[in-house]
């Protein structure tokens, strides 16, 4: 399953992901789809990432439990 996105970005930046596709040989969406995953990967590597995703978890889990009461 895919989703469409609308993403605003600098001229600038959208120059350099043109021209970044075309040395790659891929679609601009491709180079944009691997840049986004690519930088998910190195935030899961992250321990201080992992803190706040559990912290947030915990968070979430307390306001959950007092709404179920």
């Amino acid at each position: 399953m895919t989703k469409n996105l609308t993403v605003r970005l600098p001229d600038e930046l959208v120059e350099d992901t043109e021209a970044l596709a075309r040395v790659e040989g891929q679609s601009v969406n491709e180079t944009i789809k691997n840049a986004l995953s690519d930088a998910i990967d190195a935030r899961r590597r992250d321990p201080e990432f992992k803190r706040r995703v559990q912290q947030i978890i915990d968070e979430d889990r307390e306001l959950l439990e007092r709404l179920a009461r």
